[in-house]
């Protein structure tokens, strides 16, 4: 059983290995989806924000509109009282009381709005700051990728081509070899050329009878006899 767990285990250490050279190879990739994703989502809290702030400014046109309906009631009290009409003035009295708490729930919900949309424009804000040095980053870690891919290459094409310098450089010392060697066998051909004519030459004259007759042994042998 300890096994088995231990073969899991390395399965599992292999599936995560082969995770993780994907990302690696596909990293630039994956980063710029992430930031595409992060850019979506930013434009779609701008949208909400947008929405809010179009429920809030409605909200505040209630408000205003309650505000002005309480301070028109006032008045209508106030003319009914002054003609003593206190039953009619007890009924506008209700009226304005509905419209104020109206007012208060309105004024409540556009409280709420407007922290919303504080919090949501801080977080915007900070959120577009983040993906825009996150864009920056991203250009410069690209173009670092493009410069050492450029170096790699050069590199590779400079150790090539050194390697077919090294090729080039071999070849020449083999032709210069042969080279010399036929030059020598020319050398060697023309000197055995030479002494063959120099010989031919000598055994002319002495058949002609002008060059004495070359006997190294009757010389030797006349020297010593003279003795």
């Amino acid at each position: 059983m300890n096994i088995l767990a231990k073969m899991i285990t390395a399965l599992r250490g292999g599936v995560n290995e082969a995770g993780e050279a994907i990302v690696d190879t596909q990293a630039l990739r994956i980063l710029d989806q992430e930031v595409r994703d992060a850019s979506e989502e930013l434009k779609q809290s701008k949208n909400s924000l947008a929405e809010i702030m179009a429920r809030q400014k409605l909200t505040e046109e209630k408000c205003a509109g309650l505000s002005k309906a309480v301070e028109e009631h006032e008045g209508y009290a106030l003319k009914a009282l002054e003609k003593g009409d206190e039953t009619l003035a007890y009924e506008v009295a209700e009226k304005i009381s509905d419209f104020e708490g109206q007012l208060a729930l309105e004024q409540e919900v556009a409280a709420g709005y407007t922290a919303s949309t504080n919090k949501l424009r801080t977080a915007i804000q900070k959120t577009e700051h983040n993906i825009k040095r996150l864009k920056q980053q991203v250009d410069t870690v690209k173009a670092t990728e493009n410069v050492q891919r450029a170096q790699a290459a050069v590199a590779e094409r400079h150790s090539g081509s050194n390697s077919k310098v090294r090729t080039a450089m071999d070849s020449l010392e083999r032709i210069k070899e042969k080279q010399a060697l036929k030059e020598a066998q020319m050398n060697a051909a023309s000197e055995l050329a030479e002494d063959s004519s120099a010989t031919s030459l000598q055994s002319k004259l002495e058949e002609a009878g002008i060059a004495p007759a070359g006997n190294r042994a009757d010389d030797i042998l006349a020297r010593l006899k003279n003795k």
